[in-house]
């Protein structure tokens, strides 16, 4: 991809930048929506999932986290129907450990589970980070099956989940393949490159690849599950950033007799160091890792966390602390579920009530316990529980008649 500079004119996402425009402290979504094509999803969308599902709504929906969808009015209508619908939501593998924006497509997908008693795909893209990564083979799908851990350990159903390794499963599931196949043949390469920002310096692999990426999206990749069923409508959660895939999806899906799949939307999940960008696995620093240590988790908020405080405390009393750029804030609009407390904490901070170190306190409570949870849920899943995930198998759900 083309080198891109610190500080662009204007906002850059694709699925391997994000960076806001220059003179911007962070993304701007709203202008992405239009960019996009998408829709916000607004409060009658949020009713109507919680009518349907039975259930309040997850908390990344009411405070705007999910804010952007394509299409998931058809699937709750399909869901009226009892017609049925799948996930589908994947992973790059491109470190030993993840970190806790990883986890966010993957915590919303498991409510999504829950509530709609629905079957569940997970690609591992090993290739992909082969392909874009200073990664040998063997190495990326090693990291697929370490990775696949901590994705089990967020509590999926194994009845319900496949989790595949696309350098497992493509090689030997031929209805894959021949998706693939079917939607390189529709895409050419200017449409790729306008898609994706390819240069003419890329390998071919990667001009290849967002077909692979694609293919998921459709019941007929899955025979174990689907048999050769085409009406099985998709619903993808992912990060905004991944939308250019199936854009170029939803264009392809028409064309080959299939129902283009949703989407959900998610914003990034900040760097310690502000929300300019999204976090990086390369950089120790920005982010804090799923395998991170009670004390490591209390020093890197305190140490790098951005505060939206003022400089001194007789400031901060005065003036009060900015929630909208402060990290520490931000963090437990994700992970602090007690609407009421969040309130609070939000009402106290803004007066100046609320110090900076004690918002900082907070957090690391929050996510001591939220890592040390999944710290102990990982240790569990043993290589034969990830072999029975990772299995190709029918799973439970029905068809309609």
């Amino acid at each position: 991809m083309a080198t891109e500079s610190a500080q662009p004119k204007e906002q850059i996402v694709d699925p391997w930048t994000a960076k806001a425009g220059e003179g911007e402290k962070k993304i701007n979504y709203d202008k992405l929506i239009v960019q996009f094509g998408s829709e916000r999803i607004d409060e009658s969308l949020l009713q109507r999932i919680e009518t349907l599902s039975k259930k309040p709504a997850h908390h990344f929906l009411r405070r705007g986290i999910f804010f952007s969808h394509r299409d998931v009015p058809d699937i709750l209508n399909a869901y009226e129907q009892n017609k049925p619908f799948f996930l589908y939501t994947g992973r790059g593998p491109s470190s030993e450990s993840m970190h806790l924006g990883h986890l966010i497509p993957f915590l919303f997908t498991k409510y999504l589970q829950d509530v709609f008693d629905v079957p569940l795909v997970i690609q591992m893209t090993d290739d992909e980070k082969f392909m874009w990564r200073d990664l040998g083979l063997e190495e990326a799908h090693r990291l697929a099956y370490e990775n696949a851990k901590d994705i089990i350990a967020c509590g999926f159903d194994v009845n319900k989940t496949f989790i595949f390794s696309n350098l497992d499963y493509m090689s030997c599931c031929p209805s894959f393949y021949r998706n693939v196949l079917r939607i390189q043949k529709c895409v050419t390469c200017n449409q790729a490159k306008g898609i994706f920002g390819f240069q003419d310096t890329d390998s071919i692999g990667k001009m290849a690849f967002p077909a692979v990426q694609a293919a998921p999206s459709f019941s007929t990749t899955f025979p174990d599950i689907f048999g050769d069923n085409k009406d099985v409508r998709c619903l993808i959660p992912c990060a905004i950033d991944q939308d250019p895939y199936f854009r170029m999806t939803r264009d392809v899906a028409p064309r080959l007799g299939y129902h283009k799949p949703a989407l959900l939307h998610s914003t990034f999940f900040p760097a310690l160091q502000g929300p300019q960008s999204k976090m990086s696995a390369s950089d120790p620093t920005s982010s804090i890792f799923l395998t991170d240590t009670p004390k490591e988790i209390e020093q890197k908020i305190n140490k790098y966390a951005f505060s939206g405080g003022c400089d001194t405390k007789e400031e901060h009393e005065k003036h009060g602390g900015n929630t909208d750029a402060d990290v520490s804030y931000q963090y437990l609009t994700f992970f602090m579920e007690d609407d009421e407390r969040l309130a609070e904490i939000k009402k106290n901070y803004e007066s100046g009530k609320l110090l900076t170190g004690q918002l900082k306190k907070e957090l690391i409570g929050v996510l001591q316990k939220l890592v040390g949870d999944h710290q102990a849920r990982r240790a569990e899943v043993t290589m034969d529980v990830v072999k029975q995930f990772m299995t190709p198998r029918p799973l439970n759900f029905k068809l309609s008649a």
